[in-house]
């Protein structure tokens, strides 16, 4: 039969950037922006231009630079903003402004302190001025899923009819029952007369873990377009996953009447990226780009896939991404091999400098360990962005000790702004008392809110992945950081969130009015 083409509206960098701790500088959003296009997502959401400098520097640099995909800023239905967003997206070769204003009774009452025709009046201007700029212009009723049904097909209907040509109606809150929340397009798209000159979207928040159920329940009544996220990032419990999203479509192509045009095989290295630029890790059991997603420990399960892999597995796991080839490099591979595993990654370095540290990175760590696995790989990418940020504080010598009958203790050099300042310490633990002596040198005032360790690989000698959430002032960030000895892995997360939180601390959180 027949498929509609789904599009693929991508907020990780917007949306999933709201989450506490999440904020991504213009370079990481680039990054992130360039994968997506590899994975040929249809729309990238880059950012809030109004909401800082920052943004609209990380909306235009991603306009700038992005060819195949088209790029979007978001704008409340206010003027400033939407000639903000419009500014930003001058470099792009396909451009979108996406507009929203609040349309549930308790959001105009309550936080718009607004009737109903002037938020109708406003959402058509915002329309207007937005196609004054650009053909595609895209309108959202925040809250949609808690709003009047017939105020909702006013809107609908105003909107399109001043030239909105992609209608979003999002589960701002993640109230939606999959069953209301399908028949509630399918009953809008019946309703409004000009329905059919847009495409109809969804934007489903987590909270009740609905917002796949959700999303896929909206297309089969005739949605077009999910807004989603990489991991299922976002504020709160998060949006609808990327990921899940496009092969629940692809896997049970029996059932759904869409198509998407996303490159798979990229969605687990996208999900690597975002994981180590945001700090938030992706937990083991998390459908498709989860370490134990396609895993079996029941000898039943192992028996069964041994004998047909379809026993106990719907996808194959190279088809998102995964490798199969456990060994992947040693210490006695050369530059050209590492480069290419890399690329084969999907990770490409700008510049042969930072292909020069990555390789370096690669060589210390086969010194530690036998195997290198391609998580090691995108360990060694993340430890990199990292270190291109500028550091204030850097780590020169660590000693840390740990023995029966006496309090851990830790030494450390630190150079600040160019000098080094030695301190040492003892506490509960090696790191309790490492963390201890940084802060004896550096009170940074900051609250630990975070501290997580998770294995990068199999093995003894695997890396230790470590995340650090601090606290300073309001401003949350995530700090990571990685090596086989877990106390200089924690040293090394702690060091990132400290330098990330004074390179952060004049820019303000992107977390403002959102669908």
């Amino acid at each position: 039969m027949n498929k509609d083409k789904l599009v693929i509206f991508d907020t990780t960098l917007r949306d999933g950037e709201q989450s506490p701790g999440a904020s991504m500088t213009r370079e990481e959003k680039v990054r992130i922006a360039k994968m997506l296009e590899k994975m040929r997502v249809d729309v990238i959401e880059a950012g809030f231009a109004i909401a800082s400098q920052g943004d609209f520097e990380a909306v235009k640099a991603v306009a700038d630079v992005v060819k195949d995909s088209t790029v979007c800023s978001l704008a409340r239905a206010v003027d400033a903003d939407i000639d903000r967003a419009a500014e930003a997206l001058k470099g792009a070769n396909s451009s979108r402004i996406h507009t929203f204003i609040a349309t549930s009774p308790i959001h105009m009452q309550y936080k718009l302190k607004m009737e109903p025709e002037m938020v109708l009046e406003r959402a058509v201007a915002a329309v207007k001025r937005a196609r004054n700029y650009t053909d595609n212009v895209e309108f959202s009723l925040e809250d949609g899923s808690r709003s009047e049904f017939d105020f909702m097909c006013r809107i609908t209907e105003a909107a399109i009819a001043a030239g909105a040509r992609t209608i979003n109606v999002p589960d701002t809150v993640g109230y939606g029952e999959p069953g209301e929340y399908g028949q509630m397009f399918k009953r809008l798209i019946e309703n409004v007369p000009n329905s059919d000159m847009a495409i109809f979207s969804t934007h489903c928040h987590n909270d009740l873990g609905l917002a796949v159920a959700n999303s896929l329940s909206a297309v089969m009544n005739g949605v077009r377009q999910i807004e989603c996220t990489i991991n299922g990032l976002g504020e709160r419990a998060g949006n609808a996953s990327l990921e899940e999203v496009v092969m629940a479509v692809r896997t049970r192509c029996d059932t759904f009447p869409v198509h998407t045009g996303i490159a798979t095989e990229h969605i687990v290295p996208t999900s690597r990226l975002v994981s180590s630029i945001t700090g938030f890790p992706v937990q083991p059991n998390k459908a498709i780009v989860g370490a134990n997603a396609f895993a079996h420990e029941s000898g039943i399960h192992q028996d069964g896939v041994l004998k047909h892999r379809e026993t106990y597995e719907i996808m194959r796991a190279e088809d998102v991404g995964w490798n199969t080839n456990k060994i992947v490099l040693g210490k006695h591979s050369g530059r050209a091999a590492v480069k290419a595993r890399f690329e084969d990654l999907g990770i490409v370095f700008d510049t042969q400098d930072a292909l020069n540290q990555a390789f370096s990175r690669f060589k210390e760590l086969a010194d530690k360990k036998h195997e290198i696995f391609d998580q090691d790989l995108h360990a060694i990418v993340s430890a990199n962005s990292s270190e291109m940020q500028e550091e204030t504080v850097l780590l020169v010598e660590l000693e840390a000790s740990s023995k029966t009958g006496e309090k851990p203790h830790a030494k450390l050099t630190l150079q600040v702004a160019g000098e080094d300042h030695r301190a040492e310490a003892v506490g509960g633990g090696p790191v309790d008392a490492a963390y201890k002596a940084i802060e004896s040198v550096v009170n940074s005032g900051a609250d630990l809110l975070l501290y997580s360790v998770n294995n990068i690989t199999q093995g003894t000698d695997s890396q230790g992945e470590v995340t650090v959430r601090l606290e300073r002032d309001g401003l949350i960030v995530n700090g990571i950081g990685s090596d086989t000895d877990i106390v200089a892995a924690s040293v090394k997360a702690y060091l990132h969130a400290l330098n990330l939180l004074e390179s952060r601390s004049n820019r303000s959180h992107p977390q403002r009015d959102g669908v």
